[in-house]
């Protein structure tokens, strides 16, 4: 392990911390070799910085990698306590207790801790903020960067486009290269044009850039690990992985996150049969049970987005 000092040209520096150096180093293997955003990266350096100021004064002495690699139990309980006592929702500590682990895991540490539990409620959308962390759980999580890179693209198809999980992983070559619309082949053949948002359309080019096949224009565009069509149910098995670990509600599920897009939609004033086309659904039911939208209000929405109604 590095030692306490760092050495520079005007001899050693005492201003730099030996634990933090252990941070910075995997800061540097999230961006580097987990090919990790920098959003990811700098929110998970935050945690590590966070838990090393926390033993700092917990522990009473200077941290290095070598304790943070003994760090047991007790440890890590201490620091999510003081990290709710400071506010922090349960799922946000769900998530930050997540980055802990990683970082445990670059510096050898084994120590475990459950997460808090999350009451479950009635049904609600996902919200954009358990959706970031869901795709960053999921791809931290991934064999491979380009496998992390392929499940936070399909997430974010299935929320940022609201397509159904079929219809992601159903995507050819042809797509390629993207634009600022997608167009998408439903049930029964039908065909829409769905809006890409810029962080859409950049995680799918990410994919894309990273994947050891290939693709060519007839060819499908998300694969599994051995090459083949990517099976649906491995990005189910994600989502469960990182809602689990998360503390999450059961119901989140790929599904879920086309939920959320359609009700996050309307709940901002959308117009109803531009909502309807987005979906590729062809009647106000299917609409509304997506939605989960009372009936009262949908046809309130209808009735000022309809010129007939």
């Amino acid at each position: 392990m590095m030692g306490d000092l760092k050495k520079s040209s005007r001899g050693p520096t005492l201003d730099v911390h030996p634990a933090r150096l252990v941070a910075a180093e995997w800061a540097d293997h999230l961006r580097r070799d987990r090919r990790r955003s920098e959003h990811t990266v700098r929110a998970y350096a935050a945690t590590a910085h966070r838990l090393i100021a926390f033993l700092g004064r917990h522990r009473g002495q200077i941290i290095d990698g070598d304790l943070i690699a003994g760090l047991d139990k007790g440890d890590l309980r201490a620091f999510l306590a003081e990290r709710r006592g400071e506010g922090l929702a349960n799922v946000s500590a769900a998530r930050e207790l997540s980055a802990v682990r990683a970082f445990l895991d670059f510096a050898g540490g084994k120590a475990r801790v459950k997460g808090p539990r999350i009451k479950k409620g009635v049904p609600r959308p996902v919200t954009p903020a358990d959706i970031a962390a869901i795709a960053e759980d999921a791809a931290e999580s991934a064999a491979e960067p380009w496998i992390a890179a392929r499940d936070e693209a399909v997430l974010l198809l299935l929320y940022g486009a609201g397509l159904r999980i079929g219809e992601a992983v159903g995507l050819t070559g042809d797509a390629l290269p993207l634009g600022d619309r997608l167009s998408v082949t439903g049930k029964r053949g039908k065909t829409r044009i769905v809006p890409l948002l810029p962080p859409v359309r950049e995680a799918v080019e990410r994919y894309a850039a990273l994947c050891p096949y290939g693709y060519a224009d007839n060819e499908i565009l998300f694969r599994g690990a051995k090459g083949g069509p990517l099976a649906p149910d491995l990005i189910r098995r994600a989502v469960r992985a990182a809602r689990v670990r998360l503390g999450l509600d059961g119901r989140t599920t790929p599904h879920a996150l086309r939920h959320s897009f359609a009700t996050h939609l309307l709940g901002r004033g959308a117009d109803l049969r531009s909502l309807q086309e987005l979906l590729g659904h062809a009647s106000l039911s299917s609409t509304q049970v997506y939605t989960g939208v009372d009936a009262a209000h949908l046809m309130d929405v209808y009735r000022n987005a309809h010129p007939r109604a």
